[in-house]
């Protein structure tokens, strides 16, 4: 070697240092947990069980790709509600810093809408359009239906409201209006061809005038990301890891956004229970999470079966329960907390001995140590409460109902009642004036004026006869059915609630285009009818409110905002309690009888009565009367829901009531002394 030549050691090359990463995931999340969030290229399915730390998974799983060097704003996570979004963007800043914050986080809609004020002038949406409230877009749909000559029918066309919900649904689940209407409306089928022209006009008037409504941002979205390759390529390359929470809640036009923005990549997580999917009636379809590997080739799939809400007797239950769902995803919840009561079974001799039960039980369970607004009961449907609801306000119980409005809010409940007021008080003029607007042909000016002459006379059905015009028919037929009241001893409360739902009937079916529910709610108003004895008790208890925050009949020094809650099961999804009652748990009701013919919807069912009892921490209290009133038959035999046929008994105690000093209870009394 030359002396003149200075050598220059090469070291041997190394491996570069793995980033460092912030956090020991492996401490905070379990192993099923951690393989999820771990998981950072290509298509994932998270299937998450009912309280398994989804939320925790998720916003783990921001924070790791953050932390492995993903550049926040390159990450979209999609949730169902802006505060969820906010919420997990924030506690991921907590876990790794702030940024965090410039992750992409918000609704389907709010995404939506950002990205179409960016980009929608590529399919001609301007960055000024306005966006159409649920109000509005009725409205615009009330102004082209008039401009078409639509109000003018002889015949009752839809009400603007229920248009909007078909063209809606049309968008949502990507079915044409034909499909939508004979499956969901059939009663309008003969309208079938003007609402096309409806739709056609009311997307020509939005067109021309800037305007979006609530549908038309995902709908032009989806049109963006496939119709114009430059700017749809651009806004799919911007987000290279996608999230998707609550994916079992999805419907087709929200599936079809998010193939179309990850389709340059596949990095999208989507995480969700296929167990707990029970929003058909919103559009949702359970399709989405089960097609979801198919869609996606390479899925891989990730489990999350860890409980860490409720008890192993709760979940034993739970397991068998959904294990007989025709299509799933296998999994299997447990709990390290082992320890608890068996769930009841309860057998309950009529609809009252249940609400006299289930209040009886709450109250004991509360002088136990269990704060009423950690008690709930759940319920198939709104109706399934009423009676519990008058019990509960006859023992002073606080409650509050979500998922609908209690009962005697209800417009149709309203109307029949007026109806019942007027029979049991001819004097009541509130009730008069609601009677009367009913009627076509009377409005607020005849309506007083026949008030007036009513109140001068004992036989209101013969003013009623006298007026003539185009009211004059249906005056008389309410003149009929007065008079045919009025003639009953007002103790046949069950025979005259009866009467006057066959004259309303006809009226209701005029006055509200979802008349098919409304009617099941009227029925069974009728079957509370019948436990009583006289129109004028009837009446007074419909009318208690219940106590809201009153802590009467309960000790003193309670909070005055603890109160019991009712919910339907819907409305009950993602939420939980020490105790949960889920009344109706009979054959007919839960199932509803009116999914029985349709696999889908029974499928459905057996979903929804699964997220009914993982709602429970520790007590679960399954409950349904054996003699049930229907209108049709009368007094009828009922057993336990179809869902636990089958099931090993040895996962419930069985309970069957019996009342005090009856000769049951005095036979088992004097045995056990």
């Amino acid at each position: 070697m030359n002396p003149d030549v200075k050598p220059y050691i090469l070291r041997r090359s190394e491996e570069p240092a793995a980033r460092r990463l912030s956090l020991d995931y492996e401490r905070a999340l379990n192993p099923q947990q951690l393989a999820a969030v771990k998981a950072v290229d290509g298509p994932a399915l998270v299937i998450a069980g009912a309280g398994s730390g989804k939320t925790r998974t998720l916003i783990y799983r921001l924070a790791y790709l953050i932390d492995a060097g993903a550049d926040p704003a390159s990450i979209l996570l999609m949730t169902f509600t802006r505060k969820a979004a906010q919420e997990m963007v924030e506690r991921a800043s907590a876990l790794i810093g702030p940024g965090a914050e410039r992750v992409w986080g918000g609704t389907f809609h709010s995404i939506a809408n950002s990205l179409l004020r960016r980009y929608g002038a590529a399919i001609g949406i301007g960055h000024g359009f306005t966006i159409l409230d649920r109000s509005d877009a009725e409205d615009l749909v009330n102004l082209v239906r008039g401009q078409l000559g639509l109000s003018d029918k002889d015949k009752r066309f839809p009400r603007k409201g229920t248009i909007a919900e078909i063209f809606s649904k049309c968008e949502n689940t990507l079915q044409p209006i034909e499909d939508v209407v004979l499956d969901e409306f059939a009663h309008f089928s003969e309208f079938l061809e003007d609402l096309l022209k409806l739709k056609a006009a009311y997307d020509a008037q939005k067109g021309q005038r800037q305007l979006l409504d609530y549908d038309d941002l995902l709908v032009k979205l989806s049109r963006l990301l496939a119709e114009t390759d430059g700017v749809g390529g651009k806004v799919a390359e911007q987000f290279r890891y996608i999230l998707v929470d609550e994916y079992q809640d999805t419907n087709r036009l929200q599936a079809q956004v998010i193939r179309r923005l990850a389709r340059g990549h596949h990095n999208v997580m989507v995480v969700g229970d296929d167990s707990q999917s029970i929003y058909a009636f919103r559009g949702a379809t359970f399709r989405n999470i089960m097609d979801f590997p198919q869609l996606f080739p390479g899925t891989r799939i990730y489990k999350l079966e860890e409980n860490y809400r409720s008890t192993q007797p709760v979940l034993q239950l739970a397991n068998a329960i959904i294990q007989r769902a025709a299509e799933k995803y296998e999994k299997t919840l447990f709990t390290r907390q082992l320890d608890g009561p068996l769930p009841v079974l309860v057998e309950a001799g009529s609809e009252n001995t249940q609400s006299r039960f289930v209040v009886q039980k709450i109250l004991e369970l509360r002088e136990e140590g269990v704060p009423l607004n950690e008690v709930a009961v759940l319920f198939r449907s709104g109706f399934h409460s009423f009676d519990l609801e008058l019990e509960l306000s006859r023992r002073n119980v606080p409650f509050v109902k979500r998922g609908g409005i209690k009962f005697i809010e209800a417009a149709h409940v309203k109307d029949l009642l007026a109806h019942l007021r007027v029979v049991q008080n001819p004097f009541d003029v509130v009730s008069w004036n609601r009677v009367l607007l009913l009627i076509e042909g009377v409005g607020p000016k005849k309506a007083r004026d026949v008030i007036a002459a009513v109140m001068k006379t004992d036989r209101p059905w013969d003013i009623l006869r006298a007026v003539g015009g185009r009211s004059g028919g249906g005056l008389r037929d309410l003149a009929a059915m007065l008079e045919e009241l009025s003639g009953k001893p007002l103790e046949q409360v069950g025979n005259i609630v009866g009467r006057t739902y066959e004259y309303y009937l006809p009226l209701l079916k005029q006055q509200h285009d979802d008349y098919p529910k409304r009617m099941r709610d009227l029925e069974q108003l009728h079957a509370m009818a019948g436990r009583y004895q006289e129109l004028e008790t009837f009446l007074a208890d419909l009318a208690l409110e219940p106590p809201e925050g009153a802590t009467r009949g309960l000790a003193e020094g309670d909070d005055q905002e603890e109160a019991l809650i009712l919910s339907t099961i819907h409305s009950a999804k993602g939420l939980e309690w020490r105790s949960v009652f889920v009344i109706w748990v009979a054959d007919g009701r839960f199932p509803s009888i009116y999914s029985a013919t349709s696999d889908d919807d029974l499928e459905e069912e057996r979903r929804l009565f699964y997220v009914a009892v993982t709602r429970a921490k520790r007590h679960l209290y399954l409950t349904y009367p054996t003699n049930v009133y229907e209108r049709s038959s009368g007094f009828v035999f009922s057993r336990p829901s179809r869902f636990l046929d089958d099931l090993p008994s040895h996962l419930w105690e069985t309970w069957k009531l019996q009342e005090e000093d009856s000769p049951e209870w005095r036979t088992r009394s004097h045995s056990s002394w």
